[in-house]
């Protein structure tokens, strides 16, 4: 890039900066959302006051945003499955990689975790962690919905939504449950049920990251002052990185508890008894 390619772009950052400047000061002081601030946080966490119409029920948009999710991932395997996977090479293109690289890596993570029992997990750590990575992403696309009041709000997060996370925890857990009971019987009831806080800590765990980002955006979207730019950066790093960690904490959980309770009880040693020793008398010549 020579100098006058070099100024050029300074003097259109300029003006950008300039321009950005000029909205922070003359718009109204009144922030960037009509509702009050405690209106917008409250229904962030209890999804209370804006709900949408789903064949005359009210629910969530968190429940609408999780319906929406389970159908893109629907279309998207079946899609995969019929026409990508038939044309398969030995020579692997892009897509190939990528898909063989993402299924490689979940199926190692479920043999070196839990080396006995391992075919379903692998699967389910798949589903999960693809679940939570493509439900927290979803926010960015910013996918409106229509309230039952007439407003249109995006869909967040399917797992902000505190019934969504308790879900998510109890399945896995039940999922963990069943890994213990098909490698050792009643046996791996007792195991499971020993972490008996399992499914409350990976169901906070997962509400509360995921809200927090979610609380925070709209904290920056609401003042004016903040409204421009900073939310597209704050956005999208919370999303990316709350998308990531929490796939990744989730699916190791499982298969690390999933191989704890799966382990096959550890054969009884028989006892080895010490050579009597002859008495001196005997010894004596």
């Amino acid at each position: 890039m020579d100098k006058k390619q070099k100024k050029t772009m300074l003097i259109i950052f300029g003006v950008i900066a300039v321009v950005l400047l000029a909205g922070i000061f003359l718009t109204s002081g009144h922030g960037g959302e009509e509702e009050p601030i405690q209106v917008v946080m409250r229904d962030a966490v209890l999804h209370d006051v804006y709900k949408v119409n789903l064949f005359g029920l009210e629910i969530n948009p968190g429940l609408a945003a999780g319906f929406t999710v389970t159908g893109i991932l629907t279309v998207a395997a079946l899609i995969i499955r019929i026409f990508v996977i038939p044309k398969f090479t030995l020579v692997p293109g892009k897509f190939q990689s990528v898909l063989e690289l993402l299924v490689g890596y979940f199926d190692n993570l479920s043999k070196s975790n839990s080396p006995h029992i391992n075919k379903v997990l692998g699967a389910y750590i798949f589903a999960a962690g693809v679940y939570i990575f493509t439900g927290t992403m979803l926010e960015l696309f910013g996918f409106q919905v229509v309230t039952t009041a007439g407003h249109s709000v995006s869909m967040p997060a399917p797992l902000s939504d505190i019934n969504g996370a308790i879900m998510m925890g109890c399945t896995s857990y039940l999922f963990i449950m069943t890994g213990g009971i098909a490698a050792n019987g009643l046996r791996g009831i007792t195991n499971t049920l020993k972490e008996y806080s399992l499914p409350i800590s990976m169901s906070f765990r997962l509400f509360g990251a995921l809200l927090s980002g979610a609380l925070v955006t709209e904290l920056v979207y609401y003042f004016t002052a903040l409204s421009y730019v900073v939310p597209v950066l704050v956005g999208v790093m919370f999303t990316c990185l709350h998308a990531l960690i929490q796939a990744y904490v989730l699916t190791m959980l499982v298969s690390l508890f999933y191989g704890e309770v799966s382990e096959p009880p550890k054969p009884k040693q028989k006892k080895v008894t010490a050579p009597k020793v002859k008495k001196a008398k005997e010894l004596t010549v």
